[in-house]
């Protein structure tokens, strides 16, 4: 009779070693999804904030009209609760090898951390300008009740 082989390597160091390697696959590709699991679950536990489970983003748009398009838009699809708009800012900036000047309306979006990169990819789609300026800083502190709010603002329904 023939041995029939077996896929899995001996027991031994080999064998070992790609158990190893295939924990750590897992665990690198699942890190995201255990990450804010954790994080919702012990804001959950303890009714505490987590530092950096929120963000706020700030966005520069040429004119008023467009910052209000685009903040309704953003708030549409549910990728922040809640979007303020700031007026005139004077900008300085490099462009194209010279210094410009111009006046734009800040954005203040406040969103969820996990929220930020589809955001990101939306405003420069939307976005008029040719590199939008799209930054975030995560929150280190909130007020329990203003942050259940903000996680009610972007349920999905």
């Amino acid at each position: 009779m023939d041995k029939q082989e077996s896929w899995c390597p001996r027991p031994g160091p080999l064998r070992l070693f790609v158990l190893s390697c295939l924990l750590i696959l897992t665990v690198i590709l699942t890190y995201p999804m255990l990450r804010t699991f954790t994080l919702w679950f012990h804001s959950s536990l303890t009714r505490n904030h987590v530092s950096g489970t929120y963000s706020i983003v700030f966005v520069n748009c040429p004119n008023e009209q467009i910052a209000k398009d685009v903040a309704r838009a953003i708030l549409d699809k549910k990728l922040a609760a809640s979007v303020n708009i700031l007026p005139k800012t004077s900008s300085l900036y490099f462009w194209k090898g010279e210094i410009e000047e111009s006046t734009e309306i800040l954005l203040l979006i406040k969103t969820k951390t996990s929220k930020v990169s589809r955001l990101s990819t939306y405003v420069r789609l939307a976005h008029p300008f040719e590199i939008p300026e799209v930054f975030s800083i995560a929150m280190d502190h909130g007020d329990a009740r203003y942050l259940k709010w903000l996680e009610e603002g972007m349920k999905e329904n």
